[in-house]
């Protein structure tokens, strides 16, 4: 398994992956203090949407204008279904320019897919995409290392950064660090990070 195969799985899988997905909402706490620190009307930019459920959609309830971005055209065709009145974009998130700006930038469960060196070159997409006091919120592994994992019976690419390192990537693109959570308890144990875009809203 190559970071390269991910897309072409997630293809593959989109329609069980969908049906499959843990609707729970597990990750509402941290969606709330996400949208806690911007104000309405807020733009939302989310990278690795998926098909959007349940995600996207209570973003979509919580009224944020939202913009989802997939690379597999499965994936993205699906979200159009879910959320008809958000944006969907067909689009590898690596070297992402959609020429707009975002009050937030959510990419859970979907950064960690990208290669050690893609997800350095993030940051500046990040930081082109947010908007100033815009809060960035991403998932990854509480180490650095490239485990595989599995989606649907077919194995999947992860890899993540050490912390000091993404740490110093934030600070070096404008962010500053609000939250980080390694292997958080109550969110099935996620590793969350969540920063701020300096300047002021």
């Amino acid at each position: 398994m190559r970071p390269e195969d991910i897309l072409p799985t997630y293809d593959r899988v989109a329609h069980a992956f969908a049906r499959h997905r843990d609707r729970t909402l597990f990750e509402r706490r941290w969606l709330d203090r996400m949208l806690n620190h911007t104000r309405p009307p807020r733009r939302v930019l989310d990278l690795g949407c998926g098909a959007g459920q349940p995600i996207a959609a209570y973003l979509a309830e919580r009224r944020c204008k939202v913009t989802g971005v997939d690379g597999a055209a499965a994936m993205i065709s699906l979200f159009r279904e879910n959320l008809p009145e958000a944006t969907a974009v067909h689009a590898d998130m690596r070297g992402l320019d959609l020429g707009q700006s975002f009050d937030a930038i959510l990419a859970w469960n979907s950064f960690f897919h990208l290669a050690p060196a893609d997800q350095r070159a993030m940051f500046p997409v990040f930081a082109a995409h947010a908007a100033p006091g815009a809060v960035l919120m991403f998932t990854a592994g509480p180490r650095a290392g490239e485990p595989i994992g599995a989606v649907q019976g077919e194995p999947v690419y992860h890899a993540s950064l050490a912390p000091e390192d993404y740490k110093a990537l934030l600070a070096e693109h404008g962010f500053e660090l609000l939250r980080f959570q390694p292997e958080d308890p109550d969110c099935k144990g996620h590793t969350i990070w969540m920063a701020r875009r300096r300047g002021t809203a």
